[in-house]
């Protein structure tokens, strides 16, 4: 039997420089995340990477007033996860400017606090934008492997007509072969309780050959959320006990009827009356007094 030749140096060469070249082509690797660098992230999909935040927009638990009621739901969800226990996406919708997303953040602070003191595993929040929402399995991914655990937060999410997203996420929450890591934990706000406008759902009813199944697809997305919390527009006794608890929080000296006159003017103005309204006042108030709101 013939022996085969050996090659040459010019075809070696050849071959070492084909290699070069691919390797050249190839993509960098991401770097691996360093979920210790930080207690907070934003997910970047387009550099595969999470970007830390080392200062968090929040205000804690305790200021968040007319909650009570979802604080404690939420809290208690959030313990149990960080314990390692069963617990249950959430899904935070209603009205605009209630504290939905503040509510997040700071029940985040809040068990933090717990877990650190229990000698659990870390506690971390990854915010992911809502037009990020179709790349959230490459995110979790990067989190499977960890040993902290994560609360994954979507602010403001929803779908409109022909956006089919919806069925990523509908898959990584329950459905498919791998579905949500046991260390990560969905939670995100909406004003709109089925994550769809009405219209939408009307569309699917009007034309499609089976009404009910396709509706059944698009409004069970929510059902995902094994916790549900409504938030609903503030009443005005609501509303002006918001602007005292700032008020006394950050020491805003100003007479008490004063107060409760600006703060009706305030709402007056802008048609409603919220947490985020409240907000916006006491802001108002400080920079006329001269103060500055250190949330910590």
């Amino acid at each position: 039997m013939a022996e085969k030749p050996l090659p040459d140096d010019k075809t070696e060469n050849s071959l070492a420089r084909i290699a070069a070249a691919l390797e050249r082509m190839s993509p960098e690797p991401p770097p691996l995340p360093v979920f210790a660098a930080a207690e907070a992230f934003v997910w970047r999909p387009d550099a595969e990477t999470f970007a830390p935040i080392h200062k968090i927009n929040r205000i804690p638990l305790k200021l968040l007033k007319g909650l009570d009621r979802s604080a404690e739901q939420l809290v208690a969800n959030t313990e149990r996860f960080a314990a390692g226990l069963p617990a249950n996406n959430a899904l935070l919708w209603g009205a605009r400017g209630m504290g939905k997303s503040s509510l997040v953040k700071a029940c985040h602070a809040e068990v933090s606090q717990f877990a650190a003191k229990m000698g659990y595993l870390g506690l971390k929040l990854v915010e992911i934008h809502r037009e990020d929402i179709e790349t959230l399995p490459r995110c979790l991914a990067n989190m499977r492997e960890s040993d902290c655990r994560f609360i994954v937060f979507c602010d403001d999410l929803s779908f409109d007509r022909d956006d089919t997203s919806y069925k990523s996420l509908k898959a990584v929450l329950e459905g498919g072969i791998e579905g949500r890591p046991d260390n990560v934990i969905f939670y995100a706000t909406s004003n709109r309780r089925h994550l769809m406008p009405r219209d939408m759902i009307e569309n699917e009813r009007s034309t499609a050959i089976n009404p009910s199944e396709a509706v059944e697809e698009k409004v069970s997305l929510s059902d995902r959320f094994g916790l549900w919390l409504g938030f609903h527009n503030a009443s005005q006794d609501q509303y002006l006990e918001m602007v005292n608890s700032y008020a006394d929080h950050f020491s805003l000296r100003i007479d008490p009827d004063d107060l409760r006159r600006e703060a009706l003017e305030w709402a007056m103005t802008r048609g409603a009356r919220s947490g985020r309204v409240a907000w916006q006042y006491i802001q108002d108030l400080a920079g006329r007094l001269g103060r500055n709101l250190d949330i910590g």
